[in-house]
């Protein structure tokens, strides 16, 4: 995991920034080529499908990945990556930009926490993605109107370091300590009465974890 997630990190710091956010991804199959194959190649890397490198061509390796996905998640495993295949990496997986996303809103928010705390700050935007309740885009989650302190003050601006990383990437592969919560709050300083409304599901380090 460490080989490949450092792997990961100097592709993100050389096309990570202009790495574009695809939209509901176009059908793809074996033979064919360019940043939308690239793209799903990382998806089913970060989830542990695929280990060769990021090529950006759909070969016979990359279409056992996508036949191992679909079989793990009830799809028709055709190799094919289709509408429901794309639909469904799209609710449990990033592309490059999300995960440099979800890096920065780890640093901001839990950067002075344990690593199991800032693991779960990046899982409860992974919950929140397959939630109903929220949007459906890591942007939309992250940048929806008072969801974050650190998008509100500035903080998610701050350059993640591989702490960040690791933790956005632990999370998206599928560790989640909160049990499933979709909030978290300092009860130091909140001020926020609602939030002492939801079902509590643990507290680790300064925040506490609730539905």
């Amino acid at each position: 995991m460490k080989k490949t997630l450092a792997a990961l990190l100097i592709i993100l710091l050389i096309f990570g920034a202009a790495s574009p956010a695809y939209a509901a991804g176009p059908t793809l199959k074996k033979g064919m080529s360019g940043g939308d194959v690239w793209d799903l190649q990382f998806r089913l890397n970060i989830l542990g499908y695929y280990d060769p490198p990021l090529d950006g061509q759909f070969g016979s390796r990359t279409e056992k990945a996508v036949r191992q996905f679909q079989k793990a998640y009830g799809l028709a495993a055709d190799g094919i990556a289709g509408e429901k295949t794309w639909r469904m990496l799209k609710r449990i997986s990033v592309n490059a930009k999300e995960l440099t996303m979800l890096a920065r809103i780890v640093h901001g928010e839990a950067r002075g926490e344990p690593y199991v705390g800032q693991v779960a700050v990046a899982a409860v935007v992974m919950n929140r993605l397959k939630s109903p309740q929220f949007p459906d885009t890591i942007a939309g989650i992250i940048f929806q109107k008072g969801a974050f302190t650190a998008v509100d003050d500035g903080q998610y601006w701050l350059t993640p370091g591989k702490t960040a990383y690791a933790a956005a990437w632990d999370a998206v592969r599928g560790w989640d300590p909160t049990g499933n919560a979709l909030y978290y709050f300092n009860p130091d300083t909140a001020t926020s009465k609602w939030i002492w409304t939801r079902k509590q599901t643990t507290k680790i380090g300064r925040h506490i974890f609730a539905k």
